[in-house]
This record gives structure tokens, C-alpha cells and sequence, in this order.
């Protein structure tokens, strides 16, 4: 089990504090090939407590793929925007890519731009800077991030993951706490969500690979936004956001359903594509890219 690596390479530290968290450690965390569901043992009976089959949950976190994501958690604490190299989608290569995107999927852009009045060129600044028009969807799996981070409302897992940071990337350890446990309580509600979407459309949940923070599909939407924005964009009967239709109709549904609708002005604009990402660069980045591609 990958979570009993850094364990033992905590444990090796020395130390009280090492030794205290060593004895939690091998009380609770089995060998591999004893449980690698151990961590998830009570992410499991909340989850079995809000009606989830907990039969189905037994299954699915016993599965040999499913495991907790320390080296995940520790980069998501160590996280940065200030590293996002936003000008990369204004090269004109990319913004080539772009165009060409629209000429391939311009009868999905117009109906979509038609039924909400999003602009074709905005839902393509979207998917360009989300997953640079869906050739890079993320390589993280949803179910081990959304439940490895629902997983740390148990302080002996923060604890895993704070001694897994490198000691001169650590946050302050009572901002790291904070944020772990908002975090937690977040991640569980987009693993609810995530659970309810997989189970609807009949979805093995680790099939799906996304970002490290639970964001998946073309859109990179968060399950929970899946379940309330989210459309069937080519009227097959499934709502799939790795498929571009209904990609295209989920953005402009998520924008018009915050205020988007034709004529508004760019503050009005920039407050609600803000909604889709709450980073002023990204929606200053989104806005010259629909400028660019309307040229």
C-alpha cells in the first residue's frame, strides 16, 4: 500500500513526535496485503450513513487502484497559480488551435450559443485554458483525491501528510490545519456528488482521471457542479464531459445560469466567467483570448 511507504519513511526520522506518530501509524494502517481501504474506513460509514450501498463502498475502496494519495495531498498544500503560465494560451499557436477548434465544432458552438447565449469564442477560451481544448484532461484520479482529501478529517492522516511536505515548503502548521479541514469537509461533499454522478451514468469511479484538485472532463467541472450545471449536449441521453457537444453546452449553461446573456458589458462578463474560476488572471486571460479569436 502506497500511504505505508512514507509511513515507514516518516517513522525512520526518529524522535518523540516520530515514534508517537508511529505507534498511530501501524495501529491503524495494515500492511499492503492485508486492507488497502484502511484509510477510508471511516470515509466509508459516513458515507454508508447518507445512504450510499455499503456494499458498493466496500467494493469499490478494497480495489487494488484505490488508495490514499499522499504525495497528491502534500502537493495540493504546496500549490501555487502564481506558477500558471497564462500568457502560453495567447501564443499564436494557440490561439491557431483554437480557431481550428471552432471550425471543427462550430454547429455544437452555435446551437450552445444559441440556446444560452454564450459566445463561441468564450466557451472556447474555456476549454483552451482548462485542458488545452481537452488534449490534457488531467492524470489524477478523482476518487483517490476527492477521497483521499475527505480523508483528512482524521488528524492522524493530516499528520501523515504534514510530515510528507518538504520541511521548507511547509505552510504554517496551524494555516495547514485550517485549510486541511475546510478542505476535508469540501472534498466530501464533491465525493457525494462524484459518487452520485459515476452511479447515474454507470461509471466504474476509477476510470476517471482529472486534475489534482477533482475537476474532470473537457470543462474540468467539479462533480458537484456536474450534477447542477452540467448538459447532454448531443441529446444521447448521458451527460459525459469528455465528449466536446456536451462540453460546450455545460460551460454556456454554467455561465448563463450566473448572469451571462448577450450584450453585457466586460465588467459583467469578467464577474461571471469569476464564477468559473476565482483567479482575476484567468478571467482577464479568458476574456483577450475570445477577443483574439472574434478578430
Amino acid at each position: 500500500m502506497k500511504i505505508r511507504h512514507h509511513l515507514t519513511r516518516i517513522c525512520s526520522w526518529g524522535g518523540i513526535g516520530a515514534l508517537t506518530l508511529c505507534f498511530w501509524i501501524f495501529s491503524v494502517i495494515p500492511a499492503a496485503s492485508e486492507d488497502n481501504a484502511a484509510p477510508f474506513n471511516a470515509l466509508q460509514t459516513r458515507l454508508a450513513g447518507e445512504g450510499f450501498d455499503p456494499v458498493m463502498l466496500k467494493t469499490l475502496y478494497q480495489k487494488s487502484d484505490v488508495h490514499f494519495e499522499t504525495r497528491t495531498m502534500t502537493l495540493f498544500f504546496m500549490h501555487s497559480e502564481a506558477r500558471v503560465n497564462y500568457d502560453q494560451f495567447l501564443s499564436p499557436e494557440s490561439l491557431q488551435k483554437a480557431r481550428k477548434y471552432i471550425q471543427d465544432h462550430l454547429s455544437d458552438l452555435n446551437t450552445a450559443e444559441k440556446n444560452f447565449g454564450v459566445t463561441k469564442e468564450v466557451i472556447t477560451a474555456i476549454m483552451l485554458v482548462e485542458t488545452r481544448l481537452g488534449t490534457y484532461l488531467g492524470t489524477s484520479s478523482i476518487l483517490n483525491t476527492l477521497s483521499s482529501l475527505a480523508a483528512m478529517k482524521d488528524a492522524g492522516l493530516r499528520e501523515i501528510v504534514w510530515n510528507s511536505i518538504q520541511p521548507e515548503r511547509r505552510p504554517d502548521k496551524p494555516a495547514f490545519e485550517e485549510k486541511a479541514r475546510n478542505k476535508s469537509e469540501w472534498a466530501y461533499q464533491e465525493l457525494k456528488a462524484f459518487l452520485k454522478y459515476t452511479g447515474r451514468e454507470k461509471i466504474d469511479p476509477t476510470t476517471i482521471f482529472g486534475s489534482y484538485a477533482g475537476a474532470l472532463g473537457i470543462a474540468q467541472f467539479m462533480p458537484s457542479n456536474i450534477l447542477t450545471y452540467a448538459r447532454d449536449g448531443n441529446a444521447d441521453g448521458r451527460i459525459d464531459l469528455f465528449d466536446s457537444s456536451d462540453a460546450i453546452a455545460s460551460i454556456a449553461n454554467y455561465l448563463k445560469n450566473f448572469g451571462w446573456k448577450p450584450g453585457i458589458g466586460y465588467e459583467t462578463e469578467f464577474e461571471v466567467i469569476y464564477h468559473y474560476n476565482h483567479s482575476k488572471v484567468y478571467v482577464t486571460t479568458i476574456l483577450k483570448i475570445a477577443d483574439q479569436l472574434k478578430g
